[in-house]
């Protein structure tokens, strides 16, 4: 039985990673086309103020107070053994708490209005007036999620990820697609948003729609009260994921703020453009690390301790690959990509942008245990990890941001990113495993080394290719193309070199293999 479940934990992730790749291109090369029509037609006060409301409302959803990680976890069991009363319970009280959410995000937002002008500095030519009619947008978009967002836990639960994946796919498509005809053809930011605002409102509709089709018990009214042990499981873990939830707010979501109110709004749109790369890259790599966390719910479900620990060491040595590779491409390639696209009065400062890649580097290794500790539902006993990381990051920050500006705040996320890097691993290692976290900081500095020994020589050819790049010298697509290719072949050579032989990268190979002949056989080759 084990064996049929681990083949359909694999299949079940290889279709949500095809589909997860896929819509990710798509959102890619919509979002860059997007950027750059944006940055032609309007300042970059206005890019500015687009982050920043971003950030303000993903502050804001603190409000969601980790209670949907918390039910997303608790049907991992019973989609498993089909039990759809169980679920009908789970998914009512899931609605109904979403629903006050959402009340509580809208007046939260509309709390904060007032200090509008206190957090944004140095508009420009824009008014309050207009800069308050923008954010009621993004609120109203961010609130009106919370209907409908639920809906997907079942899908999710079920290993089906592609559901969402393609409904958000098709909703960029239509979204950027018409945005930017109304860029081009106005040149005014409100019909931008208000374009916005009228695709994600028609998604949501057909979304609960087509979400009520597929899962009638959604609608059915016959349900069941919670038991009493279950409310307690979710409640327990929810106050737990609350203190998880506002500390990662506080470390993750703060830099835009503090940024625009300490610095200038303009800045903020600079940065944007930075993480918008990172971002996409990064996406690309989540799809695999976000299409397994469920199977890994179900693999803790029915699996013994010992096969848990071997898995999530590939999904560990995964991590480190994918994550080392991609800081050394933004490490060398970050900056001179940013002015090929946007131009060279886009850049950031040197350090800041490398103390950015720092923190993308240890955040692959993070978002492994966080995972990994989501699907294991181990909340309660990392409950004030991301609080005190959270505060350490607003005391460096604001403290290091008047006399070193933007590189005193990124010293404050890394500083405080890297507390977590050291504590998760030992909680996970103690409630998963029961066995000394050793082995996971040996690898973590074998890692970090070859990373390091592949960083150097990359440099190296970087500046031999362009010269003068970092500051603003010219760059051609061909000199980032060849820089790229470099980058390639030296982190690969050194990896396989020195873990090509691993259990990991055999298991890893054997089941790209054990695909490969199985389309083969599929195929009658």
């Amino acid at each position: 039985m084990s064996d049929h479940s681990g083949g359909s934990r694999v299949r079940a992730a290889g279709i949500n990673i095809f589909f997860g790749y896929a819509g990710t291109v798509v959102a890619a090369l919509l979002s860059f086309v997007l950027r750059k029509i944006f940055i032609l037609h309007l300042d970059e006060t206005l890019l500015g103020v687009n982050g920043l409301y971003t950030g303000i409302l993903s502050f804001l959803s603190m409000a969601d107070l980790g209670i949907g990680t918390a039910f997303q976890f608790a049907l991992y069991k019973p989609v498993a053994e089909g039990d759809k009363e169980t679920i009908k319970s789970y998914m009512v009280t899931y609605a109904r708490v979403y629903r006050i959410i959402a009340v509580v995000i809208a007046l939260l937002g509309l709390v904060l209005t007032p200090f509008l002008p206190f957090i944004i500095k140095d508009p420009g030519p824009h008014s309050t007036q207009d800069l308050t009619i923008y954010y009621f947008i993004f609120l109203f978009n961010t609130v009106s999620t919370y209907f409908v967002s639920y809906k997907y836990a079942i899908a999710n639960a079920e290993q089906k990820n592609y559901i969402q994946t393609n409904v958000l796919t098709l909703t960029k498509f239509a979204t950027v697609t018409l945005q930017i005809g109304v860029l081009i053809v106005t040149k005014n930011f409100l019909a931008y948003l208000l374009t916005d605002a009228a695709v994600q409102l028609l998604q949501k509709v057909v979304v609960n729609f087509y979400l009520n089709r597929r899962y009638p018990c959604l609608t059915e009214k016959d349900v069941k009260p919670l038991g009493e042990k279950e409310k307690a499981t979710v409640w327990s873990k929810t106050k737990a994921l609350l203190l998880l939830r506002i500390g990662d707010v506080l470390r993750l979501q703060t830099d835009a703020l503090l940024i625009s109110a300490f610095i200038s709004v303009a800045l903020v749109g600079r940065v944007d453009n930075y993480l918008l790369i990172v971002n996409t890259i990064a996406n690309f790599v989540n799809v695999i690390f976000n299409s397994v966390i469920s199977g890994f719910g179900n693999l803790i479900a029915t699996e013994d301790k010992e096969k848990q620990r071997r898995l999530f060491l590939v999904y560990r040595f995964f991590g480190a690959y994918a994550y080392g590779f991609s800081s050394i491409g933004f490490f060398v390639l970050l900056t001179p990509l940013i002015s090929f696209l946007f131009g060279s009065e886009w850049m950031l400062p040197a350090v800041a942008v490398q103390l950015m890649v720092l923190d993308f580097f240890f955040r692959g290794e993070r978002i492994v245990l966080s995972n990994y500790k989501t699907a294991a539902g181990i909340f309660e006993q990392d409950k004030w990890r991301a609080m005190i990381q959270g505060i350490v990051n607003l005391i460096l920050s604001i403290a290091l941001v008047k006399p070193l500006g933007i590189i005193g705040i990124y010293i404050g996320t890394v500083v405080s990113g890297i507390i977590a890097n050291f504590s998760m691993p030992v909680i996970i290692y103690r409630a998963c495993f029961q066995v000394s976290p050793k082995e996971f900081f040996a690898r973590s500095v074998q890692y970090t080394i070859v990373t390091a020994m592949a960083l150097f020589p990359s440099l190296w050819i970087r500046d031999l290719l362009m010269p003068g790049v970092t500051d603003g010298g010219s760059v051609s697509i061909g000199m980032l193309l060849l820089s790229a290719l470099a980058i390639t072949v030296i982190f690969h050579v050194l990896f396989l070199l020195f873990f090509g032989r691993t259990e990991e990268m055999k298991y890893l190979t054997g089941v790209i293999k054990d695909r490969v002949c199985g389309k083969r056989r599929r195929n009658g080759i």
